[in-house]
């Protein structure tokens, strides 16, 4: 999956005629690829657009502009991969366990419920449930017609992931899918996707705000910041070699178990500016220890720093050496 100048604004209408004075920023010409058979892991605060995207490149909501194609072939328009064939390719699982599945549907109907909508005739499609249920640890004689209340936390998203693959999808999009759960149950999961994923083939899209399980799961990371792409590289560049100020800071953040390496001083302060009126330039400059006037004049790209490894890009005037920031050539810039 590519893709390309992707953005999103929630407009708000205020006055007493409707009209749109301003608009959440909630994505912002961001601009990715989803390699075949990776786990792409997005991070980031709460605001910073990773749900939005995910339901962006779903076609749940539709986008201001930019353009996402699959498989060689453009998502959307006239001309377009239309959603009913886009979600044969392409599910995800949700966040919330429980709300994402019908309370007046047994387990088993909502797996089968993906197969029959695509034409498959009942018998074979309560055959897919019952077996995919299996392969989520879930025996089918105990719990295929079970409702969604009568299972705990991890018991129901085995059941969202079950459902997801019931169409034999080849991208996966999880969005906060172990967030709601245990540590215990939690890694259960992980484990199981990472099963499920050589088993099928798949490849995933994992959205998540814990540093932890991104490491874990990921290939790839991609540090999202009030609606842009800050820093994309390999999972252990990321976390080795953090390049941007904003994911050192996250990286800082992250509790350790060692009770010498306590965090005395806040590796971030100040809170994220309002999406509705972000700042010009670069967004977290306003937070930044490193910020000079550039940050202010020009929006860094990607594109414009130097790569710091094997597909390792950074969005930071520090990292380009013809930006004119004060810091751009002790920073590395020019190695």
């Amino acid at each position: 999956m590519t893709v390309a100048d992707l953005r999103k604004h929630f407009p708000i209408k205020r006055n007493l005629l409707g009209r749109t004075l301003s608009a959440v920023q909630a994505v912002d010409d961001i601009s990715f690829q989803v390699i075949k058979g990776e786990t792409l892991g997005i991070v980031g605060e709460s605001g910073c657009g990773k749900s939005t995207t995910a339901r962006l490149l779903m076609r749940l909501i539709e986008p201001d502009a930019g353009v996402v194609t699959f498989d060689g072939n453009t998502v959307g328009g006239a001309h377009g991969v239309g959603v009913r064939d886009l979600y044969r390719d392409v599910q995800m699982v949700f966040q919330d366990s429980y709300a994402s599945l019908n309370p007046r549907m047994p387990i088993s109907m909502s797996i089968a419920y993906g197969p029959l909508s695509q034409g498959m005739n009942r018998k074979a499609a309560m055959a897919v449930a019952v077996k995919l249920l299996e392969q989520v640890g879930l025996n089918p004689v105990l719990y295929a017609n079970r409702y969604p209340h009568e299972l705990s936390g991890g018991q129901k998203q085995r059941v969202n992931i079950a459902r997801a693959l019931a169409l034999r999808p080849r991208l996966v999009i999880l969005d906060e899918a172990v967030s709601a759960l245990d540590k215990s149950i939690e890694a259960q999961i992980l484990n199981l996707l990472i099963d499920l994923k050589q088993e099928y083939d798949l490849t995933y899209v994992f959205i998540s705000h814990d540093l932890n399980v991104i490491r874990f799961i990921s290939d790839r990371v991609m540090v999202m910041y009030l609606g842009h792409i800050v820093e994309v590289g390999r999972v252990e560049d990321i976390y080795a070699r953090p390049e941007h100020p904003y994911t050192k800071a996250l990286l800082a953040a992250m509790p350790s178990m060692d009770p010498r390496k306590r965090t005395e001083t806040a590796p971030i302060t100040g809170d994220p500016p309002n999406p509705i009126d972000p700042p010009p330039g670069c967004r977290f400059r306003t937070r930044c220890p490193h910020a000079a006037q550039i940050c202010e004049d020009r929006t860094p790209s990607l594109n414009d720093g130097a790569a710091t490894g094997e597909g390792h890009l950074v969005a930071c005037h520090m990292r380009d050496r013809r930006s004119g920031h004060p810091e751009a050539r002790s920073s590395g810039a020019s190695q």
